[in-house]
């Protein structure tokens, strides 16, 4: 079949397919709309990122977590994601299983939030402040340095040890923490210090 079109025919029938379809691709059409409403919206959106350290081994890791909830409104931040960090130079954005598994163990009910402590005699942890966890810890360590100071050893040197206290350090801390810390335990005298990373 041999169908004659002039010129201004098929240049008439192009712009209005033209036309048709570019307001079809604007979102005028219901395809558009059907599928537009059948996309997932994306989970981070509207959340919080902050990057840490990953709490468990001394590789110290760097990892992304999301948040929702406004705490300028009064809204309690709720951990919904945890993924790693691409810009760490540890890690690179990979994560080892139990690093993947962060969010599981951050929504644990067994999880601790509250120091506690068990009085002797007593078969059961019971709930403290902070404050009184704190000053109970400091109490005991300044108790025992006074108890087991060494001054002076036996040639009559000083020496400035405490030797009954050992002090184990966080691996997943900065350069500057782990400095400081450092520099609070010597200056104790104590001499059983090391790292987690080491262990």
């Amino acid at each position: 079949m041999n169908m004659e079109i002039s010129r201004r025919g098929f240049l008439a029938g192009a712009g209005a397919g033209l036309a048709g379809t570019t307001l079809g691709a604007f979102g005028f059409g219901d395809v558009e709309a059907a599928h537009a409403a059948a996309i997932r919206p994306f989970k981070l959106a509207n959340t919080a990122e902050t990057r840490n350290t990953c709490t468990y081994c001394s590789v110290a890791c760097g990892i992304i977590l999301y948040s929702k909830g406004d705490l300028k409104k009064g809204e309690k931040a709720e951990i919904i994601h945890v993924e790693g960090d691409t810009d760490h130079p540890t890690n690179r954005g990979t994560l080892c299983p139990k690093g993947a598994a962060l969010l599981d163990i951050v929504r644990a009910k067994t999880r601790t939030l509250y120091p506690q402590v068990r009085k002797p005699g007593s078969d059961k942890f019971e709930r403290v402040s902070w404050d009184a966890a704190l000053d109970r810890i400091a109490r005991l360590m300044k108790d025992d340095r006074d108890k087991n100071f060494i001054a002076k050893n036996n040639d009559g040197a000083t020496v400035n040890r405490w030797v009954s206290t050992g002090f184990l350090a966080a691996s997943a801390t900065t350069n500057e923490t782990a400095w400081a810390t450092y520099k609070v335990v010597r200056s104790a005298g104590m001499l059983v210090f090391d790292n987690q990373a080491r262990v």
